[in-house]
This record gives C-alpha cells, structure tokens and sequence, in this order.
C-alpha cells in the first residue's frame, strides 16, 4: 500500500483569523476612500453637478 508523503499534522495553513482581520480592515479602508472621494467631489463640484455624474455614470452602465 502506498503511503501519503506528508501527513495533515505536517500541513501549514495560513492563519484564518489574520486573513479575514486583514480583509474587513482592506474593505474598510476602500469604502472609506471611496466616500472620502465622493465627499471631496460633493464640495468640489456642488450637489448638482455631482447628482448629474453620478446619474451619468449609472445610465452608462445600464
């Protein structure tokens, strides 16, 4: 019979706990960047051209 060359006790895994602290903190800080821009263009342009881009950009895509 053929014996397995590395057993699971052998295996190293990446540590979950760290990647999903990782990932919420990385999606936090794009969706804060994110509205940080949108607030940076608000108080750049005023609320009449920012609603007319974003329209803009929505019928674009659909």
């Amino acid at each position: 019979m053929v014996q397995p060359i590395s057993t699971r006790s052998e295996l190293v895994t990446a540590p979950q706990g760290r990647v999903v602290f990782a990932i919420l903190w990385g999606a936090a800080g794009i969706g804060g960047l994110a509205l940080l821009a949108a607030a940076a263009l608000w108080f750049h342009y005023g609320t009449a051209v920012f609603f007319e881009m974003i329209t803009a950009g929505i019928s674009a895509c659909f």
